[in-house]
């Protein structure tokens, strides 16, 4: 029988291999804080030629493929989609929390921008039950800290961890989403 009684979900930022492999760092750093009990899911998600570069349709099918309840975390890119999917989709599964790391708020009428942005609603669209924690260093040169207080001002409700330093990828160290999830 495994040990294995929760699974956590993680979206990578970006589309290319580069973007994978430096956010498998968190990945392995997240499993090595929370031990054997979580089964962890990093499916790589390519790119593809369609405005939302295929994100939905991906998550979708992860989600569909992991059994049992599950944990949903997402660095940057993968982030902000997993708030755009789960704010835009019936969600047959039991979510037990959603950690977004370094997240963008895309805005602005830019073309490429169209696959990106949440509806105007996407806050009252999201499940109430689950709870929601966003995480976003001071120092993030991808991802402008102001982007932080924009989703503090959007959800009032959430859970926010406001880092001095680490950078966009939180110098590896995810130990205080470790410590979140434990605390679920």
């Amino acid at each position: 029988m495994s040990s294995i009684n929760k699974n956590l979900l993680f979206i990578q930022g970006g589309g290319s291999t580069e973007d994978y492999e430096a956010d498998k760092k968190l990945v392995d750093t997240l499993q090595g804080l929370l031990g054997e009990a979580y089964g962890m899911h990093y499916p790589l998600l390519p790119n593809e030629s369609i405005p939302d570069l295929g994100r939905i349709k991906q998550i979708d099918n992860a989600i569909s493929l992991i059994e049992g309840e599950l944990i949903l975390v997402g660095h940057s890119l993968g982030a902000s989609m997993l708030l755009k999917y789960v704010s835009e989709n019936e969600i047959r599964k039991k979510i037990t929390g959603i950690f977004l790391l370094s997240t963008p708020f895309w805005s602005g009428e830019e073309e490429w921008k169209k696959g990106f942005k949440l509806k105007e609603d996407f806050a009252d669209q999201l499940p109430s039950d689950i709870p929601v924690f966003l995480y976003h260093c001071q120092d993030d040169q991808e991802v402008p800290f102001a982007h932080f207080a924009i989703y503090r001002k959007k959800l009032p409700w959430a859970t926010f961890r406001e880092l001095a330093s680490g950078g966009h990828q939180l110098n590896n160290d995810l130990t205080i989403v470790a410590n979140d999830i434990l605390a679920l």
